[in-house]
């Protein structure tokens, strides 16, 4: 089977790992806190702390800001579930935004006009709390555009990352943009800890309010166990700190293989039916996905072909979810399609191919021949 992904896994990270677990000493500790300055130093800015997954830095991040029970977050309407999740768990209301046609991002256009409308109802201007853009699949979304429209209003922006560590636009990092940024190590990430999230800032006030929340409540900066408000225990361990630390250090190497894999995509499926991904200018695309669409005549197969592939030894998957399309979106908010009619388009033609370090040219070959020869019946 070709797989969506392999993780870069070495000896050097078993190895991490197997120290930690022979230590006995296995919550957060000094592994962690290496790990937090090693990613802060690498995204430039003054504070990272660990949580225990990229749901859990959303969620912190938006409690951080005081999102509440009847506020309003600004999403983009395409992304994986928690992206909307979170907000709900704060008890606070998704306003979502439709995406753009050729990078799958919050479209700058169109966040102007929500929080247009937003903001010219006083009942409505007074709860909006925070604009939250994802940078899918690895590529940044328009943040030059995005800030100009949350600084006007005054509305922070929190910058799903999940997808972008080593991303950035005009050679700022993916995370330095807003008032915070949330990264993921799930195993589909470019380096992994199993599970695993990282919230960046550069507002010492925050971080210290997120490593409260992250900690059930325990003042960071007290000498005594002095729990000052309620929190979760979202902490990140010390063996997945350690691990973090030996994957941290092939970042750079694991992007240059998965860029290399996708201009090799490209070219293969170069005058193809299947489109490849788009790259705005002066953005640096890590690809911690290779996201095609399909032709418009395919579209009501693509179950079926994502099925025929898999039986041919080719995993693919769909892009990502169309959120408010899904059932408790729909019935609780009455979205349908129409609504965000470029997220309808990109949900249902998207498709993930196949991408990985140590994927050869041969398997990309093997790959492209066998969604191909489905695509040409």
């Amino acid at each position: 089977m070709i797989r969506l992904i392999i993780p870069s896994i070495e000896e050097d990270d078993l190895q991490a790992v197997r120290e930690i677990l022979a230590s006995g000493y296995l919550v957060q500790g000094p592994r962690v806190a290496a790990f937090e300055r090693a990613i802060a130093d690498y995204v430039g800015v003054q504070h990272a702390v660990a949580v225990s997954n990229c749901t859990a830095a959303l969620h912190l991040s938006l409690l951080a800001l005081d999102v509440r029970p009847g506020d309003l977050v600004v999403v983009a309407a395409y992304s994986w579930i928690a992206t909307a999740n979170v907000i709900e768990l704060c008890g606070a209301q998704p306003v979502f935004v439709d995406v753009q046609p050729d990078t799958f991002n919050m479209d700058p256009m169109q966040l102007a006009q929500v929080m247009g409308r937003l903001m010219e109802n006083s009942a409505t201007a007074v709860r909006v709390k925070a604009i939250l853009p994802v940078h899918t699949f690895g590529q940044m979304a328009d943040m030059p555009a995005i800030l100009e429209v949350a600084r006007h209003y005054r509305i922070p922006v929190v910058e799903d990352a999940a997808c972008a560590l080593g991303a950035s636009w005009d050679g700022l990092p993916a995370g330095s943009w807003g008032s915070m940024g949330c990264f993921s190590f799930h195993p589909r990430k470019a380096i992994t800890t199993g599970e695993g999230g990282m919230i960046v800032t550069n507002d010492a006030g925050l971080a210290r309010t997120l490593r409260m929340l992250r900690n059930h409540g325990l003042d960071p900066e007290s000498t005594t166990a002095d729990f000052v408000r309620p929190g979760f225990n979202y902490r990140l361990t010390e063996f997945q700190g350690a691990l973090g630390l030996t994957q941290f250090a092939k970042l750079e190497r694991i992007i240059t293989a998965r860029q290399k894999a996708a201009a090799h995509y490209d070219q293969l499926l170069a005058g193809a039916s299947l489109c490849s991904p788009v790259v705005s200018p002066g953005v640096r695309h890590i690809y911690q996905s290779y996201v095609t669409l399909l032709p418009e005549e395919a579209v009501s197969r693509r179950a079926d072909l994502i099925r025929h592939w898999h039986e041919q030894d080719v995993e693919a998957a769909i892009g990502t979810i169309h959120m408010p399309l899904t059932a408790y979106y729909q019935s609780r908010y009455g979205y349908r399609e129409g609504d965000f009619p470029v997220t309808d388009v990109v949900a249902e033609r998207s498709v993930t191919l196949p991408l990985y370090e140590n994927m050869s040219p041969t398997v990309q070959a093997r790959v492209v021949e066998v969604v191909l020869a489905d695509l040409m019946v």
